[in-house]
């Protein structure tokens, strides 16, 4: 553990150091585009933020390779290399997006090109555990072609909610933290040393995302681009690759009996490893809704709008950064949840706690949708927003008489109040000032 934990902490090093130098030059490259229709910031700011964390991805690899357990990785696998072949690829495709805005076609075939470097080099599914079936062997062709859409579709659903600044960033460094303690629990409490180089791709991937986060937290110096988000996603695909296509799970010894009851009876502890896709939940489902949103518009799907999640969560009324943090606890949630899930199955308490906190996470998204009465000895404990507004009696006094003197029409008659929360006049989605007409319900 001291040996992954020191090399996290020189990857987030390496990464933090570097990325205000590389700050300094994207500005004198001139990446800094202009402010498009779906962005949420309002100032020019500097991407090529991946540069500071590819940089991070090779020091911590070199770091890994110099130490005594982890030299083992590199002397019995070829996946260290195969990753650090494909993130060169996946970066530098990602840094002439950033600069020169390559089509989305081009980039998705340097993305399945990435995938398939990798599997040239031995990083891809060998078998998978299906329930009821038992450990099903896989073609070369099918290995390859399942791991190729694996990371494609990982590196795609970061690059989505690649919105908000810290987003991205934050949600990854999640879901690699949920990976790392289920890879290492096998590495470590079973003896299985295929699982080593997932758990030493998640330490790196933590220290990337941990490194990089102080300068991307709201309001952000400078955004990872897609030289980041893309590196992040192959990153977390190919640590989820390597355990799930290559761990044996009738080498865990869990249970007694045959290979498919083994197999059927270990699903649970697999769920984290079939597919990322459920550690990198949210991004996923935002992936596809904005698939299916685009394509039933007729637009393409890799067409860029304001219609995902975080942007959803900025109109119903969450600041920028309660929308993060609500995002960051969805992922934990499900992150952690399928990691408690795995690690004790029959527990019902797991199950209720995590209904207990799905309900909490519904009533943090509908918040701004309601103002609660909160009592005068609470006001102290709770947002500004939630706070009752005293007056001095004499302002008081003062509207009071403003609004019976508005009352009376110039020529005598006297005016009809405008019911309020009508859609254009004085109410809350009006363009004018509010009305002073003081509402006597």
């Amino acid at each position: 553990m001291r040996e992954y934990l020191l090399t996290l902490c020189i990857t987030a090093a390496v990464t933090y150091l570097l990325t205000g130098p590389v700050r300094k030059f994207a500005i004198v490259a001139g990446a800094m585009p202009e402010i498009r229709a779906r962005d949420v910031h309002r100032e020019p700011t500097p991407r090529l933020g991946g540069i500071a964390m590819f940089f991070g991805l090779c020091a911590g690899l070199l770091v890994a390779d110099h130490l005594t357990n982890l030299n083992e990785v590199f002397a019995k696998s070829n996946e260290p290399r195969a990753l650090l072949s494909g993130a060169a690829l996946i970066w530098l495709i990602g840094v002439l997006d950033d600069k020169f805005e390559i089509d989305a076609l081009i980039k998705l075939g340097g993305q399945m090109i990435a995938a398939g470097v990798m599997v040239m080099q031995g990083l891809t599914i060998l078998w998978l555990p299906i329930p009821g079936v038992g450990n099903v062997a896989l073609t070369q062709w099918q290995g390859t072609l399942l791991t190729v859409a694996l990371v494609v579709i990982t590196i795609n659903a970061v690059n989505f909610v690649d919105g908000l600044d810290g987003l991205a960033a934050g949600m990854v460094c999640i879901a690699a933290a949920a990976f790392f303690l289920y890879a290492y629990r096998i590495w470590y409490s079973y003896g299985i040393e295929a699982a080593a180089p997932g758990t030493l791709f998640a330490a790196i991937l933590m220290g990337m995302c941990l490194g990089f986060l102080p300068h991307n937290m709201h309001p952000a110096r400078i955004f990872m681009g897609d030289s980041g988000s893309m590196l992040i996603g192959l990153v977390l695909s190919a640590g989820a690759i390597s355990i799930t296509g290559q761990v044996d799970p009738d080498a865990l010894n869990l249970y007694a009996g045959s290979e498919k009851a083994a197999v059927h009876q270990t699903v649970p502890v697999y769920i984290p490893l079939l597919l990322p896709l459920t550690i990198i939940a949210v991004p996923a489902a935002d992936l596809v809704l904005a698939i299916v949103r685009r394509t039933w518009r007729g637009q393409s799907p890799f067409a860029a709008d304001r219609g995902h999640l975080h942007h959803r969560l900025l109109e119903i009324g969450h600041s920028h950064s309660r929308a993060v943090l609500i995002m960051y606890f969805w992922s934990a949630l499900i992150g952690f949840g399928a990691l408690a899930y795995s690690v004790n199955s029959a527990s019902m308490w797991i199950v209720l706690g995590v209904v207990f906190l799905s309900a909490v996470g519904l009533v943090l998204l509908l918040l701004p949708r309601f103002t609660p009465r909160v009592p005068v000895w609470a006001q102290r404990f709770v947002p500004p927003r939630y706070r009752r507004r005293r007056r001095a009696p004499e302002a008081v006094a003062a509207a009071e008489a403003a609004g019976a003197a508005e009352a009376e029409a110039p020529g005598g008659e006297e005016r009809t109040p405008v019911t309020a929360g009508v859609s254009g006049v004085n109410g809350a989605t009006a363009l004018g000032a509010r009305s002073r007409i003081p509402d006597r319900r």
